[in-house]
């Protein structure tokens, strides 16, 4: 039986611990032993589970982060004991997913895996590996990361540093380390957008490749709603700036007091922040009673302004909801002319104006072609199982 090994921040939870998950459980199912290794978390998986470190650890690494601009440097003795497990797995493959996140020191993992020499599969969700120090470039837009990181224009984004600014060391030791193992690596963009940009990087001597992510259309489907109020809806794992919060302010301001603005994923700070007229709602762990508030929604407003694909857009069209968004990154390859409006990053008016002639236009009359794009396009079933065809080609099955 071919062994599978996934190393990812969480594991069965958030979104990229829900990828993880539904890769292992397909692997499964194609008759590998499917191992998950995350770093934070009490997670239930249908896959073996092996946690890196612990919580005094995190907080270690987190506090190298803040204080030194050491992220993915600190947890030695954690990943160090994590090695010996890997040992005794002895897996056929290794997939990576986020290998950033306060849990594992990255030279010591790659030293092992050139030692070990089987095939790495990476998936990228973010920018962070071909950076000095930031997961995405879009806002402000930076383009250092294509010849050499420093004087970072975003220490106090995520893997946030108050004192320090070592981006410019960070590049060279990610050139170096991730570089390493470059022969072994297939890299998996999870959009065209993020696969380009790998392809400017130093990253660009690997085999590149990009698989969308895909959702759970059972979970999300479209639910028939007792509403009749026109309902503007946001969903954001982590609301700040970049994710729109000012758009959404704007549109109150602009728009008949009789439009309903939802906002989901909100901190009880945020909500009571809110300026009247705007409902916030805390972050649900419940995929139905998202899929609820996808459904009731007239139109899925996404003014987000870096992403590498958006699952939410995703999400929203398979409940028969159209999306209008900031044509950043990935995002538009998530949306159609049928299914929604594409508008230039920033652009509050056309916005306005975008969401004004959706709210004017039958929901019904385009429900449908959202479902359709999402089921062709973004079913997980049919985007994991590329994975295990990469598993079996790199394996030579």
């Amino acid at each position: 039986m071919k062994r599978l090994l996934q190393i990812n921040t969480v594991a069965a939870g958030g979104s990229t611990g829900k990828i993880v998950e539904s890769i292992g459980r397909m692997a499964i199912a194609d008759g590998w032993e499917s191992w998950i290794a995350y770093g934070r978390g009490n997670p239930k998986s249908e896959s073996n589970l092996i946690r890196i470190g612990n919580d005094v650890d995190m907080m270690w690494h987190g506090l190298q982060t803040r204080l030194f601009d050491r992220h993915g440097l600190a947890s030695k003795k954690a990943t160090k004991t994590f090695i010996k497990e890997i040992k005794k797995i002895n897996p056929d493959l290794i997939h990576l997913h986020n290998i950033h996140g306060y849990y594992l020191n990255y030279p010591l993992l790659f030293k092992f895996l050139k030692e070990w020499g089987g095939p790495v599969v990476w998936t990228l969700h973010d920018c962070w590996a071909f950076t000095g120090h930031c997961t995405n470039f879009q806002n402000p837009k930076c383009d250092k990361w294509m010849c050499g990181c420093n004087k970072c224009s975003q220490p106090y984004d995520y893997p946030k540093s108050w004192r320090k600014d070592r981006s410019d060391i960070s590049f060279t030791e990610k050139r170096l380390t991730f570089r390493s193992i470059i022969k072994q690596l297939t890299i998996v963009a999870v959009s065209e957008w993020l696969k380009d940009s790998i392809k400017k990087s130093f990253l660009s001597e690997a085999r590149i490749t990009a698989i969308h992510n895909g959702i759970d259309l059972n979970a999300f489907k479209p639910y028939s709603t007792d509403t009749s109020e026109n309902v503007i809806l946001g969903v954001a794992n982590v609301w700040s700036d970049k994710k729109g919060i000012d758009e959404f302010v704007f549109l109150r301001e602009q728009l008949p007091e009789n439009c309903k603005i939802i906002l989901v994923g909100m901190t009880q700070k945020q909500i009571k922040s809110l300026p009247s007229g705007i409902t916030g709602i805390g972050k649900t762990n419940s995929q139905q009673e998202l899929a609820r508030l996808y459904s009731s929604a007239t139109v899925f407003v996404n003014p987000t302004k870096e992403e590498t694909l958006s699952l939410t857009n995703i999400e929203a069209q398979a409940c028969g909801t159209p999306v209008i968004c900031y044509a950043t990154g990935g995002t538009p390859e998530t949306v159609s002319s049928e299914t929604g409006i594409l508008i230039p990053s920033g652009d509050k008016e056309k916005l306005l104006d975008a969401v004004t002639r959706l709210l004017e236009t039958p929901k019904c009359g385009l429900a449908e072609a959202c479902r359709e794009r999402a089921v062709r396009l973004f079913d997980q079933k049919d985007r994991f199982a590329e994975y295990i065809s990469l598993y079996n080609s790199l394996l030579g099955r």
